[in-house]
C-alpha cells in the first residue's frame, strides 16, 4: 500500500508482507493493472445504479436517492478468525433472547440487582403490552445484526447490537454478486464461503418459527412501510429472493381471528410476518392511533398465538445503548459464562461521576444518543471543532440520560482502491444472525462498512461511508 497506518492493518504485516488471510488476494492483485481495476470499479457503480441499489437520506428531498459507494477490494477473514467470532456472536444472541424473555416475565436479572429497575421501567423501548407474552418458539430476535470492530489480530469488540429491524443484508448479497460477475477468476483461485443462500436460509428460519396453529406450509410475508422508506429497496429485494409477498398495512386485515393479506384469489392468512415497521406504528389499536403503516388488531392476534411477528415487538430494549453497557453482565447472568466478545468500555452519562468524566474528556470521546442510529446525533470528539464541542456540551448537560460515551478506538484498516493504488481506511462489520426455536444460523461474513474519507472513523452510509464484500475463507 502507498500509505502507512499506525492502526492494525488487516492486509499486511508491519514488514509489508501480506497477512495469511490476504495471501491469495495479494498474489492476484500484484498482477493487476490499477487503471483496469479502476475501470472495473466504475462498472460496479453502473451495475448498482442499474439494479436500483439506492437509499434515501431522512430529512432530504425524495429525489435525493444515493448510491452506497462500493469498494472492489474485499475484506478477508480467515476460517479460524471467523470461528471465534461465530462462537462469540452465538453466545451473545442466546443471552439477548434470554434477557428479553426474562424482562417481559419474572425479571430475575432486576431482582438479582444486576441491572437497575429504572433502566427498564423508564425506557421507551420497553413495551408493557409485551409483559407475559411468549412469542412462538420463545424467539424474540429472529434476525440480529451485531456490529463489530477490530483493533488487533485477536481483538474484536461489539460496537452495538441491532435487535429491532437490522438492515443492510441486501448490500451484503449484491456486493458478493457484483464481485462474482466482475472477478470470477478470483473465486476459482480462493475458496470463499457462500452468502448467496441467505434469502432461503431466512425463509427457512422464519417458517420454523411459525405459531403452533399453523397448518401446512407456513405462509411468510414482509411488512414494509412503503416506497418512501430508506430501506425499501431491501424490503422488495428480500421478498423477491425469498419468494414471499411484500405487503403494506393497507393490504392486510383481520379475518376469522387471523391476519390475512390481500391476494388475487382473495385474502390469505399469514403465519409469519417479517415486519420492517417500527413498534410505534405496528398496530394503531395498541400503539400510535394515528399510524397508517401498521395493521389494526395485529397485536391481539399475536398475543393469542395466531401469528409470529419477526422481530417480536419490544425487542428494541435489547439494543438500547444504555442496556448495551450491561451486556457483559447479561451474557454472564444467562449463560453462566464470561462474554467471548467484549464490549467497548462505556460511560453512562446518566450517572453523575460518569457525566463529570465525559464532560472533562469530551474532545477525546465518542458520545452517542441512547436511542440513536445511522451515525446521527453523535459526537466524535477528536474530529469535532471547538464550536461543535461547546454546542454538544450544552445538549449533554441538559439531557445526560440521553447519552453514553466511549473511548475512540483504534479501528483496524482495510485497503480501498484509489487512483494512487491501495490506501487504508477504517471499517466495521455487521454479521447477520438468524434465530429459530432450534437453531442459530450465522451467515459467514456479513456487511463490511468502510469510512472512505482518510482518517474518518464514521462508516455509516448516511455519513459518507461505503461497503465492501466480506470474504470468510473456507476451512
Amino acid at each position: 500500500m502507498n500509505e502507512k497506518t499506525p492502526f492494525f492493518d488487516e492486509l499486511q504485516n508491519p514488514d509489508g508482507t501480506a497477512r495469511a488471510p490476504y495471501a491469495g488476494f495479494d498474489d492476484w492483485f500484484q498482477g493487476q493493472d490499477t487503471k483496469h481495476l479502476l475501470k472495473k470499479s466504475q462498472e460496479a457503480e453502473t451495475f448498482f445504479r442499474r439494479t436500483g441499489i439506492t437509499f434515501n437520506v431522512y430529512g432530504q428531498a425524495e429525489a435525493d436517492e444515493r448510491l452506497i459507494p462500493f469498494d472492489i477490494v474485499p475484506r478477508v477473514i480467515s476460517a479460524a478468525e471467523w470461528g471465534r467470532l461465530k462462537r462469540g456472536i452465538e453466545q451473545r444472541v442466546r443471552a439477548i433472547n434470554a434477557f428479553l424473555y426474562d424482562i417481559y416475565h419474572r425479571q430475575e436479572i432486576i431482582r438479582a440487582g444486576r441491572i437497575p429497575k429504572e433502566l427498564i421501567a423508564q425506557n421507551d423501548a420497553f413495551l408493557p403490552q409485551m409483559i407475559g407474552v411468549t412469542p412462538p418458539g420463545g424467539v424474540y430476535t429472529h434476525i440480529v445484526g451485531v456490529d463489530l470492530v477490530r483493533t488487533g489480530p485477536d481483538e474484536f469488540f461489539v460496537l452495538e447490537d441491532n435487535a429491532r429491524t437490522p438492515s443492510g443484508v441486501s448490500y451484503m448479497l449484491e456486493n458478493r454478486e457484483t464481485m462474482l460477475q466482475m472477478f470470477p477468476e478470483l473465486f476459482s483461485r480462493i475458496k470463499v464461503q457462500e452468502v448467496s443462500d441467505y434469502p432461503m436460509r431466512l425463509r427457512r428460519s422464519l417458517a420454523a418459527s411459525a405459531p403452533a396453529m399453523t397448518t401446512g406450509k407456513p405462509v411468510v410475508g414482509i411488512l414494509t412501510p412503503g416506497i418512501h422508506n430508506s430501506a425499501y429497496f431491501e424490503h422488495s429485494f428480500l421478498a423477491d429472493n425469498m419468494g414471499v409477498e411484500l405487503v403494506e398495512g393497507h393490504d392486510c386485515r383481520l379475518v376469522d381471528g387471523r391476519i390475512a393479506m390481500r391476494t388475487t384469489r382473495g385474502y390469505k392468512a399469514i403465519d409469519v410476518l417479517y415486519r420492517r415497521v417500527d413498534d410505534e406504528y405496528l398496530d394503531p389499536l395498541t400503539f400510535n392511533p394515528n399510524s397508517v403503516l401498521g395493521i389494526p388488531g395485529i397485536m391481539d392476534v399475536y398475543r393469542s398465538g395466531g401469528i409470529t411477528i419477526a422481530n417480536a415487538p419490544g425487542t428494541g430494549i435489547a439494543d438500547d445503548k444504555a442496556i448495551y453497557s450491561y451486556m457483559p453482565d447479561i451474557v454472564e447472568f444467562y449463560t453462566g459464562e464470561k462474554a467471548i466478545l467484549q464490549n467497548v468500555p462505556t460511560w453512562r452519562c446518566s450517572e453523575p461521576d460518569s457525566l463529570a468524566y465525559v464532560l472533562d474528556h469530551l474532545s477525546e470521546l465518542v458520545v452517542k444518543e441512547v436511542h440513536g442510529s445511522g451515525g446521527y446525533g453523535m459526537l466524535v470528539g477528536p474530529a469535532a471543532s471547538k464550536k461543535e464541542l461547546a454546542a454538544f456540551r450544552k445538549k449533554l448537560t441538559a439531557r445526560p440520560g440521553n447519552y453514553i460515551a466511549q473511548p475512540t478506538l483504534a479501528l483496524s484498516t482495510v485497503p480501498i482502491l484509489t487512483k494512487a493504488g491501495l490506501a487504508p481506511r477504517h471499517v466495521d462489520l455487521r454479521p447477520f444472525v438468524l434465530v429459530s426455536p432450534d437453531k442459530i444460523d450465522i451467515t459467514p461474513g456479513g456487511l463490511t462498512r468502510v469510512a472512505l474519507k482518510k482518517g474518518s472513523l464514521v462508516v455509516n452510509s448516511s455519513q459518507g461511508g461505503g461497503t465492501k464484500d466480506t470474504w470468510v475463507l473456507g476451512e
